[in-house]
């Protein structure tokens, strides 16, 4: 046992290496879970609690609960896996009721410290196989003795209930090791050095305990009610923290003026009638949305938030040629820029084909930035179709304001792309700018552009006013019209057939299918740890060979030549391969209006946000469109996130499910947005963000540089500085 070094006042900000005598692999360990300093440590908070009521007897126990037993030690011995090798411990563990056996893997070091007849609490999972029942990779804490009466029950007549924090752990460091580290720094006095940043009057609006109250409560509290208030309070904050930022980025943006564009209404009419449909009433409302702000004189702020397939490129491009055909007020020659940027190439390559074909004819010349090099459209060279150019000539062209509309991915944000007239950024696919990125597309001291983002990730309600307090919100909550639903479908082994000869009739009709793998390669059966499921290559094998052997089946997946996938993709538009078997690298970037059916293997391993991407790949035309999921899980959560899939009739809809089902879910996930699972929990609750959106809101109109406030104002640029909500 690590013992703390003589002699140390502990601030929040010392060193946890200066408190305690740490080993490296410990240091390692902390690293890992950004633990660095005491106030690191004491803002690491449960993940769950434990409690002396809920203890069970081993006779009672349930497969698939999570369950804290106390018992003596029988037998523990280090053994092998018969077919994985693993190493790992086997232990069997008694009470007054019965025994079980406990297992954990890859830790065959814990036999050690299980003697027989010692006494030891465990807390894990409880699994069965081959009909009998054990605990798998439990936590484990010796203790002196068991909380069992004569009679065996537990705990004595009239004896409270002690609640016990569980953390999530890493190698050398368990939760055992992060509760007594966290009681002995505020032993040391931690507590008493650390400033509660959120003002005492919105505290007691709230009913928030303090900082110091509430951290205490999140570690030990006394009772379920102290935990629960501290998680409040602690969820407000990161909220609260997050609207602030927004609220003062939005004041800040309009102390800036903006390009002041009215576009001609009659060269837009005709601007949009090149396009062959009708404009859906969603996209109309947008647009005047757009046009509403463009007029004001102050930088646009807005997100497009629509479905897969709801058509905000349509609304994009509209956007770009208002602002193209647009001079700006003091500078007599060309017109106002656009740059659009996308999070992969192959995205970016296809907006600049759409462009390319929205344009045609008109005197309005569009370039291509990304890794791979630069294109330009028209040129003398080829006037109906792109060109290679230099990077360095395409970048004068947009620094000479020769070049009105940049399409793009993150090159277009480098210090040596200068633009002349920026007057509109638009990011799609969640990927958007700061302040700070939107400034580098500007020129210094000069106008900033108005800002379009765009995500086809629907967002619940109270996620988006969370991420998005800076920006106006407008929805595409309609579909082009013709467009008809996806038709989704969970597949069995017993149905497989039946989806098969749907696909063969589907294609002999002209269509084309996708088939999506969880990797690339068959996984090594030798190695326990690899993820076992369908691989791209195999599968393709397998239905050429066996299952589809009068189609061309094609594979397209991350790790092929650039050349390679383009020629793939090109085939597949063309009609020439029937049946693509892909990994998700299609997610975006794939716009084949023939290709109407998805078959998506190992429909487990890909989050939500991810499957209804996936889904939208085949919703491109007014043919019908069939969605076949297909999963080997038995998992409860799993099967609730694949059946909201299959339930829900829109993106929206599946949003607000999933929000419910499993907290942030995956089309909205904190990993995604950069939210912990507890700002996540308050995002459920509509009056705790519209609580801290109106605080926020407040603090930022009375002081907008929170002079008065520098605690909090501290905290947002260490924080909050220029976060990407990606």
């Amino acid at each position: 046992m690590n013992s703390q070094k003589n002699s140390v006042i502990v601030l929040p900000q010392t060193l946890l290496a200066d408190i305690f005598r740490l080993t490296e692999i410990q240091k390692k360990g902390l690293s890992k879970l950004g633990i660095m300093t005491a106030s690191d440590l004491i803002h690491y908070f449960p993940t769950r609690y434990t409690s002396t009521a809920e203890i069970k007897h081993i006779a009672n126990l349930i497969k698939g609960e999570e369950a804290t037993i106390y018992g003596r030690v029988v037998s523990a011995k280090t053994a092998k896996g018969f077919k994985s090798k693993i190493p790992m411990t086997e232990a069997f563990i008694e009470d007054s009721t019965g025994r079980i056996k406990a297992v954990w893997f890859h830790q065959a070091y814990i036999a050690k410290w299980l003697s027989p007849d010692a006494m030891a609490k465990l807390s894990g999972r409880i699994e069965e196989r081959s009909g009998t029942l054990y605990i798998a990779n439990p936590e484990l804490v010796r203790t002196n003795e068991l909380p069992l009466d004569v009679n065996g029950s537990l705990f004595h007549a009239g004896q409270e209930t002690v609640f016990y924090p569980v953390y999530s752990e890493t190698k050398s460091i368990t939760s055992r090791w992060l509760h007594h580290h966290i009681q002995k720094v505020f032993v040391m006095g931690v507590l008493d050095h650390i400033v509660d940043p959120i003002p005492e009057d919105i505290l007691a609006r709230y009913h928030l305990p303090t900082l110091r109250t509430a951290i205490v409560w999140i570690h030990a509290p006394q009772k379920e009610n102290d935990a629960k208030a501290a998680r409040k309070r602690f969820a407000f904050e990161e909220v609260f923290m997050i609207q602030l930022a927004r609220q003062r980025e939005s004041a800040q943006t309009k102390e800036h003026s903006g390009f002041r564009i009215e576009p001609d209404q009659k060269a837009l009419a005709q601007f949009t009638a090149r396009f062959p449909f009708k404009p859906t009433a969603s996209q109309t409302r947008a647009l005047e949305d757009i046009f509403s702000d463009f007029k004001k004189g102050l930088p646009m702020a807005r997100l497009l938030e629509g479905d897969v397939g709801s058509g905000k490129t349509f609304v994009a491009a509209v956007a770009a040629y208002a602002v193209a055909t647009t001079a700006p007020c003091d500078n007599k020659f060309g017109n106002l820029q656009v740059a659009y940027m996308a999070p992969t190439e192959i995205l970016a390559e296809q907006h600049f084909k759409s462009f390319i074909e929205y344009f045609k004819g008109m005197p309005i010349e569009i370039g291509l930035l990304t890794g791979s090099g630069a294109k330009k459209f028209p040129s003398k060279l080829n006037p109906i179709g792109p060109t290679s150019v230099s990077k360095a000539q395409l970048l004068k062209w947009v620094e000479g304001g020769k070049l009105p509309i940049l399409i793009g991915t993150h090159a277009l944000i480098q210090k040596n792309v200068q633009f002349k007239n920026l007057g509109l950024a638009i990011v799609d696919e969640q990927h958007r700018f700061g302040t700070l990125q939107r400034s580098k597309l500007a020129k210094k001291d000069i106008v900033l552009p108005h800002f379009l983002s765009m995500t086809a990730t629907p967002i619940p309600r109270t996620l988006a006013l969370t991420i998005y307090g800076n920006l106006d919100i407008t929805l595409l909550d309609e579909m082009p019209a013709g467009r008809l639903s996806i038709k989704t479908e969970m597949v069995t082994k017993d149905n497989r057939k039946k989806m098969e000869e749907h696909l063969r009739s589907e294609i002999k009709n002209g269509r084309q299918a996708y088939i999506i793998c969880p990797r690339i390669n068959e996984p090594d059966r030798d190695k326990e740890l690899a993820l076992q499921a369908k691989s791209v290559t195999a599968e393709a094998e397998r239905i050429a060979a066996h299952i589809f052997p009068e189609f061309e089946v094609g594979i397209l997946h991350g790790k092929m030549k650039p050349d390679e996938k383009e020629w793939t993709m090109s085939e597949f538009k063309k009609g020439a391969i029937h049946i693509l078997v892909a990994t998700s690298v299609i997610e975006v970037g794939m716009n084949v209006p023939n290709a109407t059916m998805i078959v998506i293997e190992g429909a487990e391993r890909f989050g939500l946000a991810q499957l209804h991407q996936l889904r939208g790949r085949v919703i491109r035309s007014n043919h019908q469109a069939y969605c076949y999921i297909l999963t080997d899980s038995t998992s409860e959560t799993s099967q609730k996130r694949l059946k909201a899939l299959v339930s829900a009739k829109n993106g929206f809809e599946l949003a607000e499910l999933d929000l419910t089902l499993r907290g942030a879910g995956e089309l909205s996930g904190g990993t995604q947005w950069g939210i912990s699972d507890l700002g996540m929990e308050a995002i459920k609750n509509i009056k705790m963000v519209e609580a801290a959106r109106t605080e926020a809101a407040r603090l930022v109109a009375e002081d907008s540089e929170l002079a008065e406030h520098p605690l909090l104002r501290a905290v947002i640029k260490s924080k909050h500085k220029d976060t990407h909500w990606e």
